[in-house]
């Protein structure tokens, strides 16, 4: 990030192949659409550089000042959007030489997105995140702007909201 803050076009081009994947499945997840994932991703990397004083290595990591900044546009994008219909369809290319696995994979990844649209931005971001993403309770808090406390309950009540949604039991 120094390189970057610096004007290293080479740093920053590392950085962005880096965090990318990452950002855009985050994103998506959060999104539901292609099109707009792309954009909240250019965006996230747009404010990279132009911001990139802004970062504190000592406050947090790189990875988590970026999903940070992808998780503040989707929440901007979002609220914005509310009213409109923001789900694609899913693209899968799988590369399965079975089609029969490749059409369960694609089956279940339909499942799983639609099942993460229908929780609230914050459960959603907070499964996201932990589950999908990896990121520490610590971390995904940090990325939130909530307490560890405020995300866990988030997680609970998403994982509740899964669960009923499958026809388990609580």
């Amino acid at each position: 990030m120094q390189a970057v803050c610096a004007g290293s076009q080479g740093a920053y081009a590392a950085l962005v192949t880096r965090y990318s994947k990452s950002i855009s499945h985050y994103a998506y997840r959060m999104l539901g659409s292609n099109r707009d994932t792309e954009d909240i991703t250019q965006e996230t990397f747009l404010r990279m550089w132009t911001q990139a004083d802004r970062y504190q290595p000592g406050k947090a990591k790189l990875s988590t000042w970026l999903h940070r900044i992808a998780h503040n546009l989707c929440v901007d994008f979002l609220r914005k959007h509310a009213n409109m219909e923001t789900g694609d369809q899913v693209e899968v290319h799988a590369e399965a030489a079975d089609s029969l696995a490749s059409l369960e994979n694609s089956e279940m990844l339909d499942r799983l997105n639609k099942a993460l649209m229908s929780l609230p931005e914050n459960q959603r971001s907070a499964i996201t995140l932990c589950h999908l993403q990896n990121f520490s309770n610590q971390e995904a808090a940090d990325i939130m702007n909530m307490s560890v406390k405020a995300l866990e309950s988030a997680l609970s009540r998403a994982r509740r909201t899964l669960r009923q949604s499958q026809g388990l039991r609580d």
